[in-house]
């Protein structure tokens, strides 16, 4: 059996394994917004968390060796103390989401970006704090949106499709920067031979769907206003010509996505309501 040939074999089986082995699962509650979809895993979360922070640690090193990480005093703990906020609220959806092992860091950058990877690690860039600029509702509503991929473990679940297309590079690190669609500046060495795979970056239109909902109501179960979303997306969308940014995708539609947020604002804000009274 010829060299190529044997690695087509193998690749079949580890295919074959993988498929064998995959499960359905609910990683989240429903909660109030009502969240429910079971998803299809084919790679183990263990593995996409060691990648992730693995990649995560890469990418804030190599910020720190240009000067790009946490710049600003301020911004940092501003960011860092929204994220306490609503980092508590995840047991609404999953009881074990606060002691993960949360990390928050800002990159200094014009893009309006931001991300959570697998395991709760945390980049906020610059852009959005400074270009919008970002109200701590808003940049709430932008955590709390990263925070519920996390949450939904969307990461592992699209590692798994890519592990259908070629699960030898699915399974290495490098997945999760082709995924987060990191700065051009930042995280290079990860995204590496793969970057072929850099169309599994967008978000299904019902991944970003669960992402806005659940969003909403972490924000409004951490005492912030879950209509700061759609304020956000106003600003998203005079900032960028009418266009939203890549880390948000370009799916479902500016205007849809706003309808739907605006009905799923307006369910949780019992939640927010009660949070501000809560001393």
């Amino acid at each position: 059996m010829g060299i190529v040939s044997a690695c087509r074999c193998w690749l079949i089986v580890l295919a074959a394994v993988a498929v064998a082995g995959c499960a359905t699962t609910r990683t989240t509650s429903g909660g109030a917004v009502g969240v429910d979809r079971e998803q299809t895993m084919l790679v183990s979360s263990a593995e996409v968390d060691r990648s992730a922070a693995k990649a995560y640690r890469t990418m804030m090193d190599e910020a720190q060796s240009k000067n790009l990480l946490n710049r600003n005093a301020q911004q940092t703990a501003r960011v860092r103390a929204i994220a306490r906020r609503l980092i508590p609220a995840t047991a609404a959806f999953r009881g074990d989401a606060p002691g993960w092992k949360w990390e928050v860091n800002v990159v200094s950058s014009k893009e309006l970006n931001a991300w959570c990877m697998p395991g709760g690690k945390i980049a906020v860039y610059t852009g959005l704090i400074e270009q919008l600029p970002a109200t701590d509702d808003e940049l709430a509503a932008v955590m709390g949106h990263e925070i519920a991929h996390a949450l939904r473990e969307h990461g592992r679940e699209k590692a798994g499709q890519a592990a259908g297309l070629n699960i030898a590079a699915a399974l290495g690190g490098a997945l999760i920067g082709a995924y987060f669609g990191v700065d051009a500046g930042l995280g290079q060495s990860m995204i590496g031979s793969v970057g072929d795979l850099a169309f599994m970056r967008p978000n299904s239109r019902e991944m970003e769907q669960e992402a806005d909902r659940i969003g909403v109501e972490l924000a409004a179960r951490a005492g912030y206003d879950p209509a700061a979303a759609i304020t956000l997306w106003e600003k998203m969308g005079r900032v960028s010509g009418g266009q939203p940014p890549q880390w948000l995708s370009t799916h479902p539609s500016h205007q849809s996505r706003i309808a739907d947020l605006r009905v799923y604002a307006q369910r949780v804000q019992p939640l927010y309501l009660a949070a501000r009274k809560s001393p």
